[in-house]
């Protein structure tokens, strides 16, 4: 599977929006060629961050996990918290292995796992992908709903 495949499936998602800068569109130029999966309905991006990401490359401010090499890339899922026990396991954990949940380097102790250039785990990724999705959609409704909202 390579990283069109998996934004294929999150497009299948309701109220997905993906984002996927580039040169030009006046985002910044650490992020172009990463992808970034929103639950928001109504098209506009929200003020919280992403249920899902597509890393193309090793950020500054993370631990490296190989993605100079061509094609590769991190699905980094933030997950329901039973999710995030279950796939995570016991340590240790290698940000470089390849195939293999892992916590994500910077956001693990928030329920975030990663895993780079799924193949195996495949079919886990989508249904990581489809919880996270619900999640989200989920928090979006409470917030809606919340007193504070309205």
């Amino acid at each position: 599977m390579n990283l069109d495949d998996l934004i294929d499936h999150a497009r299948t998602l309701d109220g997905v929006l993906i984002l996927r800068p580039q040169p030009g569109d006046g985002s910044p130029e650490v992020s172009w060629g990463d992808v970034f999966v929103y639950y928001a309905p109504d098209g506009v991006i929200p003020a919280t961050q992403p249920f899902a990401t597509i890393v193309t490359k090793d950020y500054p401010d993370e631990p490296a996990s190989g993605l100079d090499e061509p094609g590769a890339f991190r699905l980094n899922i933030a997950v329901p918290r039973a999710e995030f026990a279950r796939v995570i396991g016991s340590p240790p954990h290698d940000a470089r292995a390849r195939d293999t949940w892992f916590p994500h380097p910077v956001y693990g102790a928030a329920g975030w796992v990663s895993v780079v250039d799924p193949d195996t785990r495949l079919p886990e990724a989508l249904r990581l992908l489809d919880a996270a999705h619900g999640a989200a959609r989920d928090r979006h409704t409470r917030r809606r709903m919340s007193p504070k909202a309205r």
